[in-house]
């Protein structure tokens, strides 16, 4: 089997995405691992603004590399990027490729937790309520507009490669949350909270889970936070 990633969005958490199916996997040789298609397009239009307002359509260019990946004989497909999962419905449905869903995934590791959990995601994703209707028994807790803005600048400083300023917003807009657990719901997150406690990372239960679909197994070990 082939395991796909539809990525470039953007492409530092198409690569850490890559490393964690590589790190996940149980493997003592080269040839254990899964055989892996990545179609990264960077150049795929923004997805949170095509959330938030219309503005944008990166409908097309996820629909051809999705194409891409399924002629390339991907037997499943992961997307590391939450907000192009509004599109994936549509994306399942148009390509005729098996998607395997992060917040579906997410949504079996959090059923019958208790608590506030915390959401920190891009505006795109908070606002298409991804996660919200996904996992809708959890306590959500969502940042305010100050810790959104520390969301937002914490991304954008990964896009541009600033790993350290990103971790100094990361951590305000963490710090803005009540919440004991708090679901790192944008890719670029994981890439500054690496050190972080009370975090859940789903691309991990991504990974594992494309790891099962393709015949693997994930190294028991390495469970989300």
């Amino acid at each position: 089997m082939i395991a796909g990633i539809l990525g470039g969005m953007g492409p530092a958490a198409t690569a850490e995405f890559y490393a964690k199916l590589i790190a996940r996997t149980a493997a003592e040789r080269d040839q254990d691992h899964l055989r892996v298609a990545i179609w990264a397009d960077p150049t795929v239009p923004d997805r949170v603004a095509a959330v938030l307002d219309g503005s944008t359509d990166p409908y097309p260019a996820l629909l051809a590399g999705a194409e891409k990946l399924r002629d390339l004989g991907a037997s499943v497909v992961a997307i590391p990027c939450h907000t192009a999962h509004f599109f994936l419905p549509r994306l399942a449905a148009d390509s005729g490729v098996p998607f395997v869903d992060m917040v579906a995934e997410t949504a079996k590791f959090l059923a019958g937790r208790t608590g506030p959990v915390g959401l920190l995601g891009t505006r795109g994703t908070i606002a298409a309520g991804l996660y919200q209707r996904g996992v809708p028994e959890a306590e959500w807790v969502l940042p305010s507009e100050a810790g959104q803005t520390a969301v937002d600048a914490a991304v954008a400083a990964v896009k541009r490669g600033d790993l350290a300023g990103g971790a100094v917003h990361f951590d305000r807009a963490l710090a803005d949350v009540d919440a004991s657990l708090s679901v790192l719901a944008c890719t670029e997150l994981p890439l500054v909270a690496r050190q972080a406690a009370g975090v859940l990372d789903p691309t991990d239960l991504l990974a594992d889970a494309v790891i099962r679909r393709c015949g693997g197994k994930p190294v028991d070990s390495r469970r989300p936070a």
